[in-house]
Order: C-alpha cells, then sequence, then structure tokens
C-alpha cells in the first residue's frame, strides 16, 4: 500500500523533467517509507535498483556491477564484476541517457559501513564525469547521523555535489487515516495516536479489528505480535549503549521530561552524560525539546521539556517495556485491560494536542489565520498553560487554543477559563489581537456552539483533525 506522499514524488518528478545530472539524497528513520516512496517513483521508468545489505565490500561491488551490467545486457556473466568501485562508478557514465536512467543506492551507510573510502570515490567520479551526464543518482539512507555527517555534512567529500536533499518525515494524521477507511474518525485518530504516522507500523493493524484487538495481537503478544520487539531492535541496530537510552526514553514515556526528572528517574549517573543521550536521541528525530512558542531563543531557554516524538516508541516505553516480564509471562490480557485500557485516553491526549497544532500550521499555511504565525507550538508558565498558541509577537496577534480529549462535550466554561489563561499571556506580550479555537473529541455545547458564531471562534473536531476540514476562524 502506497498512500500520500505527494509533495515527495513532485519535488522527485521536478528533478526528473530538468536538463542537467540531479544528485539528490533522502533519508529518513527506518520504516518511514523510503524505499517505497522511490520504487513508486521509478516504477515507469529506466532504473537500477540498488539495495545495499551487511555482507562484505567485495559481494556488494559484485552484486552492484551485476545489476549494471544487466541493464544493457539480457545475459549476465556468471561471478561478473567490476574490479573496483571506481570501475562500476565509471561504468554509470556509459549507460544508455535516453531515456533518463535513475540509478538508485538505498541503504547507503551500509555501503559506507563496508568501505570508508566510498564516499571519497562517489565525489570523485561524480566531479570527473557522472556530473557531465544525463543521469539521475539517489542516494538514500536510514542512518539520519551517518548521512549527515558523511554524505551532507560540511567536512563529507560528497558535500555540495547534491542537487537537492529531503529528510522523509512520517505520514501525518490525514493521510495515516487512509490506512483505515473502515474506522470512524475517533478510531483513526486513535490508530494514529499509537502508531504514529510509520507506513509499516500502521500495515501492522488491521482494519477489519478494533483498536484494543490490533494491541493485543500486534503489539503485546510476545510470541507473534510484529511490533512486540519493533523498537528494541531498531534501538539496538543503532545506538551503543542502548541501556542507558531505554532508562531515559522510559523515563520520558513515564511523564519525567525535564533535564533533572530524566537524570533521577533514568539512573544515568551524570546530567552531562544524559545531556549528550538526549542530544543524540534528537539528532535521530526521536525526541524533542520543547519550549513555549514566545521564547525568542529556544535553545539558551531553561523552561525546555522533552518529549518523544514517535508515537509508538511513546506507546512502547509506557506500556510494553515496563511490563515486558507479564507479557513473557503470557499476562497480555491482563496488561491490557488494567494497564492499557484505563490509561489510553490520557495518553492519547498528548496526540491530540499535536493533531490540534499540525491543524493550525495547516490554516496558517492555507491563510485561513488573519495573521502570519512566527511559532506555533505550547506555552506554559509556573502556573498556567495553553495547548495551542500560534504568535506573532511583531504583528502582537495571536491565536490560543484549548484541546478537550474528553467524552462530554466542551461547554462555555472551557472557553471562559482559555480567555482567562489568555488574559496573562496578554499581559506578558502585550497582545493587541487574539483568536481563540478550540479541539473536543466529543463536540461542543449548544451553548457554546452559538457564542463561537457569534464570537467567531474556531471550533474543531476529531474529524475536523482527521479529513483536515478548514473552517473559517
Amino acid at each position: 500500500m502506497f498512500i500520500n506522499r505527494k509533495t515527495e514524488i513532485e519535488q522527485l518528478s521536478h528533478l526528473y523533467s530538468s536538463d542537467q545530472a540531479e544528485f539528490f539524497v533522502l533519508y529518513g528513520r527506518r520504516r518511514v517509507g523510503k524505499t517505497e516512496l522511490l520504487r513508486a517513483f521509478c516504477v515507469d521508468k529506466p532504473h537500477i535498483f540498488f539495495i545495499a545489505t551487511l555482507s562484505n565490500d567485495s559481494e556488494q561491488l559484485a552484486t552492484f556491477s551485476q545489476q549494471i551490467y544487466g541493464f544493457n545486457h539480457s545475459d549476465v556473466p556468471a561471478g561478473f564484476t567490476f574490479p573496483t568501485w571506481d570501475a562500476v562508478f565509471q561504468a554509470l557514465a556509459d549507460l544508455p541517457m535516453h531515456p533518463r536512467p535513475i540509478i538508485i543506492l538505498d541503504e547507503f551507510t551500509y555501503l559506507i559501513s563496508g568501505n570508508k573510502a566510498i564516499p571519497s570515490i562517489l565525489q570523485k567520479v561524480w566531479d570527473g564525469k557522472l556530473k557531465k551526464t544525463n543521469l539521475m543518482l539517489v542516494l538514500c539512507g536510514s542512518y539520519i547521523g551517518m548521512m549527515e555527517s558523511e554524505v551532507l555534512g560540511y567536512q563529507a567529500p560528497l558535500y555540495g555535489r547534491r542537487t537537492a536533499s529531503s529528510l522523509l518525515r512520517p505520514l501525518d494524521l490525514p493521510s495515516s487515516s487512509l490506512f483505515f477507511p473502515q474506522y470512524s474518525p475517533e478510531e483513526q485518530f486513535l490508530a494514529w495516536a499509537i502508531l504514529g504516522g510509520m507506513p509499516y507500523y500502521l500495515l501492522n493493524f488491521m482494519g477489519n479489528q478494533d483498536i484494543f484487538t490490533n494491541i493485543r495481537q500486534h503489539i503485546l503478544d510476545a510470541q507473534t505480535g510484529a511490533l512486540f520487539n519493533e523498537p528494541r531492535l531498531l534501538l539496538m541496530e543503532e545506538l551503543r549503549e542502548p541501556r542507558n537510552y531505554f532508562s531515559i526514553l522510559r523515563a520520558i514515556a513515564q511523564g519525567r521530561t525535564r533535564l533533572n526528572e530524566i537524570t533521577q528517574a533514568s539512573g544515568v549517573s551524570e546530567a552531562t552524560s544524559v545531556a549528550r543521550y538526549l542530544d543524540i536521541l534528537q539528532q535521530m528525530h526521536l525526541i524533542t525539546r520543547r519550549v513555549p512558542a514566545t521564547e525568542k531563543q529556544p535553545e539558551k531557554s531553561k523552561k525546555g521539556i522533552y518529549q518523544i516524538d514517535d508515537h509508538f516508541l511513546r506507546f512502547w516505553f509506557r506500556y510494553v517495556h515496563p511490563n515486558q516480564s507479564g507479557l513473557d509471562l503470557g499476562l497480555a490480557d491482563a496488561i491490557l485491560e488494567q494497564r492499557i485500557r484505563p490509561d489510553l485516553d490520557h495518553f492519547v491526549s498528548t496526540a491530540f494536542e499535536e493533531a490540534a497544532l499540525a491543524f493550525v500550521a495547516r490554516l496558517a499555511q492555507a491563510d485561513k489565520l488573519d495573521f502570519m504565525p512566527e511559532q506555533i507550538g505550547g506555552w506554559w508558565d509556573r502556573e498556567t498553560e495553553i495547548d495551542v498558541l500560534a504568535i506573532n509577537q511583531t504583528e502582537k496577534a495571536a491565536l490560543i487554543g484549548e484541546c478537550k480529549w474528553s467524552v462530554n462535550p466542551v461547554g462555555v466554561n472551557i472557553l471562559v477559563e482559555l480567555k482567562q489563561k489568555a488574559l496573562i499571556l496578554k499581559k506578558n506580550h502585550n497582545l493587541q489581537k487574539i483568536q481563540f479555537a478550540l479541539f473536543a473529541r466529543a463536540g461542543f455545547t449548544p451553548a457554546l456552539e452559538k457564542q463561537a458564531e457569534d464570537e467567531g471562534i474556531g471550533l474543531y473536531t476529531v474529524n475536523s483533525l482527521v479529513n483536515n476540514l478548514e473552517v473559517n476562524i
């Protein structure tokens, strides 16, 4: 199943239609759908799709050599290989250039791991010959840190050669919901809140099963659950000292979000060590450091809190990792009923806020707000918290929103509370123009709907967020 990625396909198509050699770098986390994106793009175009493995360097060279030879020949001689990587890259220039060929080197970091000289060899051949051809070369990799340092970084041999690059991110809520056409908007949201926008994870849930059956079968089952060990395998493959990272991620998942809280809860001895681990997790795009949207120097803010970005990692470290022993003993049903079902609404409330922030960003992009936000995020101080804040401090304008993941319709009292919070923000930041928006799981009371209509307040439900329903504020 290939869903959405319209923007990415358009970017690739634009590069393909150019009149010069193209060197495109695509990278992103494992399971995010990089390979499927590239396969969908080149399906009707002449291409070589080489997927590197962890085999030794000579085997990789032989496999790639045979694919290149087979591009022009019906039969490939047994054991054929170019003598060197320089020769194999040189051979790319001899391929027929009309129609334009696409050469994809997937899992490029595996090639680098087997032969550190490959980036330098490719750089030399690109500069000397390939950039003068009609070739479209694509390097793709899952190790974000290595791709950024060994391919995109200033010190890397290939620095400055790429004509374009893209960090492929997980699918958003509206796109993720398309995996489950049988679900209601609320069920589609719950699936996204648990799995995030990683296509591989979404494909493991079955649309003809309810959310809790899917959790039980595909996440909690220690014997057959496809996602039971997924985060463990992912992190152990990509990280050194995985034990410390596991402890830190579990602490964050359990609600310890500040550096000192994470240090105490994780058991890692020194705050400086924890800070280093947190920095690496941010580089991997597994966690993010959030600050109030009004902070003008976010990197220096003392109000920063840490949050796991990936929804499934968040779910796994909250419910699976702490209950590993019980799940290994076959107690999945009890853990589902006693630990997960009673707590799930609290867990998904964070994702509901994230979905609201993304929705407001889409409103801004569609020019549906009365101002252009400089920042979109949350806001908090010692006594007050605002879920959604889009602000332009230059124009002294803001949109302030509240999210309620509750089974009861939201009433006027919630709007009154939000306006009281807004007074604090207005006073501290001299805001002149404020818009309001409310986001609710179960809709709104008739009284609130009438007041919202009179005052021009945006009211949004789960259906609005899932289906990206734009309503004028």
